[in-house]
């Protein structure tokens, strides 16, 4: 069974800084794609940062310069450095993961984060 676990959302200050940490389990054909998605009060789920798993990475505009993706291939884990947060990056922040072959999205439980002062 597939699972994703998060960690490390929480409460910081508008200009603070957060990483989010993503570890993926339970696949043995391993993942395509990983990333970050997030979700805030009334609004729909967006993409913020993601690892196409074919040596590229995208990043919506609003936090592109602000926020770095990284990922361990070898531990199946993607990170998200966070700085100079703003109040509206405030959401819930979703890990998501492709797997390989099959194409399945799979998504963490969620984190998350809050910017105010």
């Amino acid at each position: 069974q597939v699972q994703l676990v998060e960690s490390g959302g929480g409460l910081v200050q508008p200009g603070g800084s957060l990483r989010l940490s993503c570890a993926a389990s339970g696949s043995r054909l391993g993942f395509r794609a990983m990333g970050w998605y997030r979700q805030a009060p009334g609004k729909e789920r967006e993409l913020v940062a993601v690892d196409t798993g074919i040596g590229s990475t995208l990043y919506a505009d609003s936090v592109k310069g602000r926020f770095t993706i990284s990922r361990d291939n070898a531990k199946n884990t993607v990170d998200l450095q966070m700085n100079i947060l703003k109040p509206e990056d405030a959401a819930v922040y979703y890990c998501n993961a492709v797997e390989r072959f099959t194409g399945i999205d799979y998504w963490g439980q969620g984190t998350q984060v809050t910017v105010s002062s």
